[in-house]
Order: C-alpha cells, then structure tokens, then sequence
C-alpha cells in the first residue's frame, strides 16, 4: 500500500506549483520537487496509507481527523495544491459508492430529516458563531467585497443592502426570508425599510434565538420567525429573498424548493435566490456531505434555471460572486483561528481537536475552491420575477444597482 500512496502524491506533486513533504511512519521521507515545502504529510500508522490508498483524498482527510495522518506547515497550501492541478488521483468508485450511500441513508427525503440534518451544522449555538461571524447580523453566507470594503462587517451590510436593491425593496412591502439563519437580513433591512418581514427556518435554535432578539428590540409588529422547513408553503409575499438556501434542499428536492419559493412570490413580484452552484452536473464533494453538511447537494446552474422557468419565473439577472466567497471565508477562518481557545471553553468535549480539524478543513478547504483557477463551483444570485417584468416595473439597465442616484439611499422615508 506504502507504494501506492507514494506513486499517488509523487504524480500530485509532479503538476503541483510548489514542493511538499511526506514522512512516512518509519521515518522514510521524499519531496516532490526541489525547493522549501510549506507543508508536509506525516503519516503516523499503515491505517492512515490504507485509507488514502481506497478513497484517496477523502481517505487522507479522514485519516487527519482521527490524527492518524498530522499536516505540518500551512494548510492553505495544501489545499492550494490539490485544487490547482496537484490532485491526488482521479474518481474514486469506493468514494462513489459511500455518496450514494450517504443519500440513501441520510437525504433529505423527509422534512424530519432535512430539519436532523440542518441541526447537525446549525445547531451548535450562537455562542461558538459569534465568535468568528461579523457582529452584529452574524450572517453566514458570502459577503459582498466591493471596492474599498476592508473589514467582514463592512461586506456583510454591503450583501444585504445590495439585495435590497436587486428586489427593489420598497416601504410598505411584505418579504419572506426564507432560512434566515440569525435573522441579519431582517434586522438590517428593517433598518432601512419599512416593512413587514416573515423569517422561516427549520433550526429550532435558531428560531428561537430570532424570536428573542425580535422581543428584545421590540420588533414584534415588524418581524417575525417561524419554523417551518422550505417547501411549507402558507402565505404569498411581495417579495422573496433566499441567501444559502438552495444547497441544502438536497439532491432529489430542487424542483420541490424552486417550486416553494415561487408560491411564496406574489403575481408581479420579485425575489433572489443566492445559493452555491455548480457548472455542469457533478456529485457534491464527500467530504462536505459526511462531515459539513449532511444530506446537502450543490445543484447546477442550469438544472436552478430550468427548474424556475419551468415554475413561472423569469431570471431577471444572474452575477458570480465567486472571489467575493473566497474572501468571506477567509475572513471566517481567520476569526475561527485567532478565537480557538474561547470556542473550545465553550464545550470542550463538542469542540475538540477533531472539530477543530474538520472545520479548518472547511473554512480554508472552500476559500481555496472558490480562488482556484479551474474549479467550477461558484457563487450566483438571480434575480427573478413572477411572470415576465416589463419596462414599467423594471429598470431596463443594472445602473440602478451602483449609480447613487438610482439607488435608495439609507433610511426610512418619512
């Protein structure tokens, strides 16, 4: 097995820009090129050359979670490496057949087990997510970096504000957030809005933490979070917004959760879908699945449009807001670095070594897929409309988006 892990990363290395160490148990060490390796592989015991020789880099990573594999140096390298062109072999039927596996066992089928599955990622208390989310609209979804944006707070509002604008948000409307997470898009549009917003979510916490903070501000008359999952569809709004929803609907539900949001959307109405998608059709990333987000599934591009038109809706406008993730996240992983030792007081049997690896695999692991060079996973919001728009009730142009005096500025009208 030791050759064939060796033959594996000696081919990783050979189309990797930069060199990388292995140690072997033994001691037994290479590099992959001349030069300083930022980081290096060392193999504790034949488990962890076992497992990487079935399921290649899924098996690697397992193997770092239970620490029977250490990766010395700079993670961000690694990851560098594996997804600009230093990949560590090609499809791997084993690692296949556990995917199909997974949504055999743990899809989500069932409302029951989509609201399990959104529990096991979201659920782990608004104590661990303030300590590396912006403060104060803790939104965890990809911020927006516009030009002279310095700080994850500073791009948070910017993403809120923006889609505000995309939906042409006015005074007096009624809006369904749909996973609103910890309630930062409400909180922040109310601030500049007059208007009436529902939140559902499927994360009891969550709710829960919404609903008091909406008593809290006394903004009861104004908001409101409701637990429902996506597809309960009970009321029609003026408009609809969906930020990081529709990767989590799961591989078998997306016409389902396409169709919700537009029984939520009024005739003539607008909404926004912002959601991780794929270009072309491929399985999600195991590892994601199994350990991240269980029972989640990253659609294609195209299978979002066809399943919107084929419900009534017209795709008004679709941006790539890929680079502005890969800053988001590195944002995030930063925060989760600097702020360890305080996540792991909170519950040190929860946030162990093992959490603190799988999440930094996460963090730092997706910042890289969304600044490589080759990979095909990206950030899009559409913009879309019930019914066609016309060139009455909708700009002809984006300018409105950026121009000052198209835009709405802050603050309620009187």
């Amino acid at each position: 097995m030791r050759s064939i892990v060796q033959s594996a990363l000696a081919r990783a290395g050979a189309s990797a820009s930069v060199p990388f160490e292995v140690i072997f148990p033994d001691g037994d060490r290479f590099r992959t090129r001349d030069g300083e390796p930022p980081f290096a592989l060392r193999f504790r015991n034949g488990r962890a050359q076992l497992r990487m020789g079935l399921f290649g880099h899924i098996g690697l990573l397992d193997s770092y979670f239970d620490g029977d594999l250490d990766i010395d140096g700079d993670l961000r390298a690694l990851f560098h490496v594996a997804l600009n062109g230093g990949s560590i072999g090609g499809p791997n039927a084993l690692v296949w057949l556990r995917n199909q596996w997974h949504e055999l066992t743990r899809g989500n089928r069932t409302i029951a087990r989509a609201k399990a599955n959104a529990r096991f990622h979201y659920a782990l208390g608004e104590d661990f997510y303030k300590l590396w989310l912006d403060d104060p609209y803790l939104m965890y979804t990809c911020a927006y970096w516009k030009e002279g944006t310095a700080t994850l707070e500073q791009a948070q509002v910017n993403k809120i504000d923006h889609v505000c604008r995309k939906i042409m948000l006015k005074d007096g409307e009624s809006v369904i957030d749909i996973g609103t997470g910890f309630g930062g898009f409400m909180f922040r549009a109310l601030e500049n809005y007059d208007v009436r917003i529902t939140g559902t979510n499927t994360t009891t916490e969550q709710v829960r933490y919404v609903s008091e903070e909406i008593g809290r501000r006394g903004l009861g008359r104004k908001l409101r979070s409701l637990e429902k999952d996506f597809r309960e569809v009970f009321e029609q709004f003026d408009k609809v917004v969906s930020i990081g929803v529709l990767e989590h609907a799961g591989r078998d539900q997306l016409d389902d959760v396409v169709k919700a949001h537009a029984d939520y959307l009024k005739p003539g109405g607008l909404g926004m879908l912002h959601f991780i998608g794929h270009v072309g059709r491929r399985d999600t990333e195991y590892f994601i699945r199994q350990h991240v987000f269980p029972g989640g599934w990253i659609p294609s591009l195209a299978d979002v449009i066809v399943a919107m038109e084929n419900h009534g809706l017209e795709v008004v406008d679709i941006e790539n807001l890929r680079r502005n993730y890969a800053l988001t996240l590195d944002a995030w992983a930063e925060r989760f670095d600097a702020n360890w030792g305080r996540i792991h007081a909170i519950d040190p049997k929860r946030f162990d070594e093992r959490f603190r690896r799988i999440w930094r695999t996460y963090l730092i692991g997706c910042a890289e897929m969304f600044r490589s060079f080759t990979e095909r996973t990206h950030l899009f919001q559409i913009v879309f409309s019930k019914g066609n728009v016309t060139r009455e009730n909708y700009p002809m142009s984006r300018a409105f988006l950026y121009d000052a005096k198209g835009a709405r500025p802050p603050g309620k009208s009187a």
